[in-house]
């Protein structure tokens, strides 16, 4: 049998669940200090929610019925599926700590719901809250993910992130150490960085207590800054072809943590809002092909990894 090339996140859920696992995104009526005021205006230059949000993802609707409806999506097909509530919209630790603990059981309350994954910014995570998920997470699956976006604070100013890198380290130690599963988002190639700049991510991530990533390949959205910046400058990006890409993807994972989950490598937005780039690949067909390129090159997740010295 060939040795797994990188550690995946199918074979992850396979350790937690017995069956087939389904996410559900969820949007629960958040917002985020990053519009609001509170940390800044606007948002960060990239962000358009729109990009992630299933037709079903919609705040008018109550976290059941939301749930309810992308059940019977899943449900036709794989009649024994069971899910994992997706709290993904905006900021979704960002509120008062009852009316979050109020979503997070209502969305448990769900027949077939297995557990909950929370997306957040790392300075959005208060210690009363991280108490509270702690305690559920020994009761049911629970993943807090991070936006870190990047790690070096140049580019997290240059994005308008609202934090720094310091941060994340904090916030994703602290969730570590109360028993959570917790992740990282990572985008590769924001405008400014080097390739070397990405190998740097992959060994600073590394140095973190991280159970999982995900990798989303730099997409220019419409009506987002970035977009609008890239429409009037596009010399100040760096937008790679498919199989550029895919060298650089696994550069990183070469040297990432061999235990770390790679949740993906890319992600996909509505082809309305997409400036750039078109690849023209579902995420299945971009993992297999990823896949070949690694076996060419006969490398895996982790070879070229540090370990660091006690």
């Amino acid at each position: 049998m060939e040795k797994a090339r990188y550690n995946d996140y199918g074979s992850f859920l396979q350790q937690h669940f017995a069956g087939k696992v389904q996410k559900i995104s969820i949007n629960g009526g958040f917002t985020c200090p990053n519009r609001d005021g509170t940390v800044g205006h606007g948002g960060c230059t990239f962000c358009n929610n729109q990009t992630f949000n299933p037709d079903y993802c919609r705040s008018e609707l109550s976290v059941t019925e939301q749930l309810q409806e992308g059940i019977r999506f899943f449900a036709r097909k794989y009649p024994t599926m069971r899910y994992l509530a997706y709290f993904q919209a905006y900021t979704s630790t960002y509120d008062d700590l009852s009316r979050l603990i109020a979503r997070y059981e209502e969305a448990l309350s769900v027949e077939g719901v297995v557990g909950i994954i929370i997306g957040t910014r790392p300075d959005c995570m208060p210690a009363q809250l991280l108490d509270y998920l702690g305690t559920l997470a020994r009761r049911t699956f629970v993943t807090v993910e991070y936006g870190v976006e990047s790690t070096l604070d140049t580019t997290l100013q240059r994005i308008n992130r609202g934090h720094n890198y310091a941060t994340a380290i904090d916030a994703i130690t602290r969730t570590a150490e109360a028993g959570i599963i917790t992740g990282a988002h990572l985008i590769l190639g924001l405008p400014g960085e080097t390739h070397d700049d990405l190998l740097s991510h992959a060994t600073r991530l590394s140095q973190l207590p991280l159970h999982t990533i995900k990798l989303h390949q730099l997409q220019l959205i419409r009506g987002t800054h970035m977009g609008n910046e890239y429409e009037q400058h596009p010399e100040r990006f760096d937008i790679p072809d498919i199989d550029t890409y895919i060298d650089r993807a696994i550069d990183f994972t070469e040297r990432l943590r061999p235990d770390i989950v790679i949740e993906r490598f890319v992600s996909q937005s509505p082809a309305h809002l997409l400036i750039a780039p078109h690849w023209g690949v579902k995420n299945h067909e971009f993992t297999a092909r990823l896949l070949r390129r690694m076996r060419q090159r006969d490398t895996y997740q982790g070879c070229k990894w540090i370990k660091p010295e006690e």
